[in-house]
């Protein structure tokens, strides 16, 4: 149910090279009642005003998913720090990584953009054929405290694969919220 919706809203998106992306997906199942809590770092890219609505595609979701017998609930809010998701600041960096800007300096920007929010650490993560180049590596950048091993630590994490014209890179992202 999860993928489905995500491909729907993948499909459907305004504008893909600036696209804010989809931070998670909440679905509350009741006996009569399929709750669907989409929560975006961008909802103004994620729907045109014309073409497509909510009504839209609360009834295009409900066709995918074959539901008649249970009201279909499709909420939109926004994440208030979106960069601060780990699956949001995947595909902006692999959005620019399309768009042929340097792998350093696309993660020095991603590292940026998250010291601006309250998280406390992030490490991110890019291997492919970096730059080109005919020997695939890997390439990772850290700031702040990412403690992987430590189960209480609250860490999101996010992997979004990118086709470039040198072949498929990994984006791998790692957010430290904080502990407990």
């Amino acid at each position: 149910m999860r993928t489905s919706v995500e491909r729907y809203i993948a499909k459907h998106m305004k504008d893909a090279t600036n696209y804010g992306g989809v931070g998670h997906i909440e679905i509350q199942r009741k006996t009569d009642l399929i709750r669907v809590d989409i929560h975006t770092g961008f909802p103004d890219l994620l729907i045109e005003e014309q073409s497509l609505g909510i009504s839209q595609m609360k009834g295009d979701i409900e066709n995918i998913l074959g539901i008649e017998s249970r009201k279909l609930r499709v909420i939109l809010s926004s994440v208030t720090q979106p960069y601060g998701e780990p699956k949001i600041l995947a595909e902006h960096v692999a959005s620019q990584l399309r768009n042929r800007v340097p792998f350093r300096r696309t993660m020095k920007k991603a590292i940026e953009l998250v010291g601006r929010t309250s998280d406390r650490g992030i490490k991110i993560q890019i291997a492919g054929r970096l730059n080109g180049s005919e020997m695939a590596r890997v390439e990772w950048a850290r700031e702040g405290r990412v403690p992987l091993q430590t189960i209480k630590a609250r860490v999101g994490y996010s992997y979004h694969p990118a086709q470039t014209i040198c072949g498929v890179l990994g984006i791998k992202t790692w957010i430290f919220r904080g502990t407990g």
